[in-house]
């Protein structure tokens, strides 16, 4: 009877257990505290030259694969920069050490001393002269391999590319994919970009509570928590708006935060729970300033990421030059549905949604129903950078009205490549205006909408000393990390993403 995986893989795991026994026994350390490494894989491969001086490297890695013979053995080793192949005889390390070699495993870690030359078949290498032991891998690793079948075919097995358990097991994800390490890398390099653009303009960055007695700042709903000591509820922040702009009454020319927020909702490809935001907020700026700033921070940090001033998604090439379209919300969907939605009362709203197949629920307004045509029908279809205008007041109680359309707010998101990738406001600095708009949300809550806004007393006392004009943007990391490294998935650029449990 064939051996089941599950057989299989204790067999490994015992036999591997027994190799660490055997380790001990001959006095080795099978965990070593320290190796002192002065080289990398990549930077020895890219500036080895056959001419050079011989000279003596220290390294240290994973093996990735491993080829034994009586008197010598062959293994690639990975680093954090790539692989490169070692060459171990044992005439160099001696028949004990090199008895121990051969209890080495695919997935130990190891440190080597010695030369880098290049092979008869012409592989640079490195030609070992010390080798020690640095970690036992007791478990084996999931890398793939090739069996023949029957008919003379090759078959290869064991590849670790499920998704799902490529994101429940990360660590074993980024060592056998390389390029999901570059992501992480391009993530990094994203936000250093970002900070340091932002820095150059003299903002400041702060950090405020993700603990929260009231949320606010988004329409979403919360996770909720209690605090022992103080015996109340508390939420994680949806968003950090109100708090950053309580730095701007207290006198902050200008302020951003990069923070994990929380939002207790679906998850798609698109959407995690736990995710990160950029907020900035600059006093005597409005809208339409801020659009220009984010054509401009997009197309450096898209260069610092790609080096281009493109970025491919799924075949899809997309340029990041400004300036970027701007168009209005309605505008947008009559351009791309032929409907006319500006006057129209929440009736007219609905027959609209009705002919274009778009459900509603009965509980939502005018504003959302106009939303919800725009989400259904419009924003898949915007690809190249566009600043979609001029929101109804409904879906944005904390922005400023349109200064020249009644019924609107000053905002506008940014989509690309079908997503919205940045919202930002002309933000509201009246305090009557906020209180009348936080009691329509009531009033929507009521309706039974509980993703509107709660009200903040305390931030509306805060409005009441003085606000000054003021310009807000909340930037997605998780998006723009997607968009600018072709991932398909929120998953895909989150390191640990959450999940469902595993059963």
């Amino acid at each position: 009877m064939e051996q089941s995986h599950t057989e299989e893989l204790n067999d490994l795991m015992r036999r591997r257990r027994e190799e660490h026994e055997e380790l001990l026994a001959r006095g080795m350390q099978p965990y070593a505290y320290e190796f002192e490494v002065d080289a990398e894989a990549a930077t020895l491969l890219a500036e080895f030259a056959d001419e050079a001086p011989q000279r003596t490297v220290s390294l240290a890695g994973r093996i990735m694969t491993m080829r034994r013979m009586g008197k010598a053995s062959f293994a690639h080793i990975m680093d954090h920069t790539g692989r490169i192949q070692i060459y171990v005889k044992r005439d160099d390390v001696g028949d004990e050490n090199y008895a121990a070699v051969k209890l080495l495993d695919i997935g130990d870690i190891i440190g080597i001393r010695g030369f880098i030359f290049r092979t008869r078949t012409g592989e640079i290498s490195i030609h070992v002269k010390e080798l020690t032991l640095l970690a036992k891998s007791l478990r084996p690793l999931p890398v793939p391999k090739e069996k023949t079948d029957e008919q003379g075919n090759k078959v290869v097995y064991d590849q670790f590319t499920d998704k799902e358990l490529r994101y429940r097991k990360r660590s074993l994800d980024l060592i056998l994919n390389p390029s999901v390490k570059e992501t992480f890398i391009k993530r990094s390099r994203l936000i250093r970009a970002m900070r340091a653009f932002l820095d150059s303009r003299g903002y400041i960055e702060v950090e405020t509570p993700v603990l929260q007695p009231l949320y606010g700042g988004a329409a979403a709903r919360p996770f909720v928590t209690h605090h022992n000591a103080l015996d109340m509820r508390l939420y994680l922040r949806i968003a950090d708006e109100l708090y950053l702009k309580r730095l701007i009454v207290g006198g902050f020319h200008g302020v951003y935060e990069i923070s994990k927020d929380f939002r207790n909702e679906g998850m798609d490809r698109n959407h995690n729970p736990e995710f990160t935001m950029m907020e900035l907020y600059v006093a005597y700026k409005d809208y339409r300033w801020m659009m220009d700033l984010v054509e401009e921070m997009l197309f450096v940090i898209n260069r610092a990421v790609n080096d281009s001033h493109c970025a491919v998604v799924g075949g899809q090439e997309i340029d990041f030059s400004p300036p970027y379209r701007r168009v209005s919300m309605f505008d947008a969907i009559a351009e791309h549905t032929g409907e006319q939605l500006r006057g129209l009362d929440e009736q007219g709203l609905r027959s609209v949604a009705a002919r274009l197949g778009v459900e509603l629920e009965n509980s939502v307004g005018a504003g959302k129903i106009i939303d919800e045509i725009f989400s259904e029908r419009v924003e898949h279809l915007l690809i190249q950078p566009t600043f979609i205008t001029d929101y109804p007041l409904e879906l944005s109680p904390l922005a400023k009205k349109h200064r020249t359309e009644e019924g609107l707010v000053e905002r506008f998101e940014l989509y690309i490549n079908g997503q919205e990738i940045a919202n930002a406001f002309s933000e509201l600095n009246d305090p009557i205006d906020q209180k009348e708009r936080f009691l329509e949300q009531a009033n929507l809550r009521e309706r039974g909408d509980d993703e509107a806004m709660t009200f903040d007393e305390d931030y509306i006392e805060t409005l009441e000393y003085g606000m000054p004009p003021t310009a807000g943007l909340g930037i997605g990391i998780d998006r723009l990390t997607m968009l600018l490294t072709g991932a398909e998935s929120i998953r895909d650029v989150i390191l640990f993403p959450t999940m469902r449990p595993d059963k």
